[in-house]
């Protein structure tokens, strides 16, 4: 057999005698690791360890691998606005979540006369969740139901979460420049004082002028005032 090391070093072609005893010198497990080759590849290793590792690894496999299973939405041929764009939401909804949606158009009585309305419907519906979902069975007429299945759209949700994320970047770059705006405008108002004219200057001096001359009386002394009868020495 082709004898490997624990570490992966080629041993080269050995019996199964020596190659068991070199086993157990290791104290480690002889694992046959292919049986189909000529000659057979064995491989010395722990075989508790390898195979707790395999548990492992084909657990956290698992773990992401996602369940996706197959929704439905029912809707009618003659559906209100408001209850359409509900369950139109929810069908975005478990897109979104990674689940495929089988989507029925219920018809009753004279109503199976009209296929064409179920279709209308099933067309705004596929129109309406193009961002996160694509048809994958088109509409077929199913005894009284015409049914239509949607999958998720992995590159169509990429792309518009993409399209969202730069929206909100402009939207928080305006905000920004608006708010540069207003701060420029205030300075501006701060600094209004500084770009008075030589005119505004000498108003306000005349102004000043004036309110001193009126207030001139107030400043006479006792001595300036004229004497009145009766005040003079005896």
């Amino acid at each position: 057999m082709r004898l490997i090391a624990p570490d992966g070093e080629q041993l080269g072609i050995r019996a199964l005698p020596e190659a068991l005893a070199i086993a157990k010198q290791l104290d480690l497990d002889l694992v046959e690791v292919a049986d189909k080759a000529n000659p057979p590849v064995c491989r010395i290793m722990d075989y508790g360890k390898y195979k707790y590792e395999a548990a492992q690894r084909a657990k956290e496999s698992r773990k992401k691998t996602s369940n996706i299973s197959v929704k439905e939405m029912k809707y009618r041929p003659k559906i209100g606005t408001g209850d359409f764009d509900t369950k139109t939401r929810k069908v975005e909804e478990f897109l979104g979540e990674g689940h495929k949606v089988k989507v029925t158009i219920m018809f009753r009585g004279r109503e199976m006369q009209h296929p064409e309305l179920g279709r209308k419907i099933l067309d705004h519906v596929a129109r309406a969740v193009s961002q996160v979902g694509q048809v994958e069975v088109y509409p077929k007429q199913d005894g009284r139901n015409m049914v239509m299945v949607l999958g998720p759209d992995k590159k169509a949700q990429a792309a518009a979460e993409k399209k969202r994320k730069a929206s909100d970047g402009e939207r928080a770059e305006s905000a920004l420049v608006a708010d540069d705006d207003a701060a420029d405008e205030l300075v501006d108002d701060d600094t209004s004082t500084d770009d008075l004219t030589e005119d505004d200057l000498t108003d306000d001096d005349v102004a000043e002028d004036a309110l001193t001359e009126d207030a001139a009386p107030d400043d006479a002394t006792a001595d300036s005032a004229p004497e009145q009868p009766g005040d003079s020495p005896n």
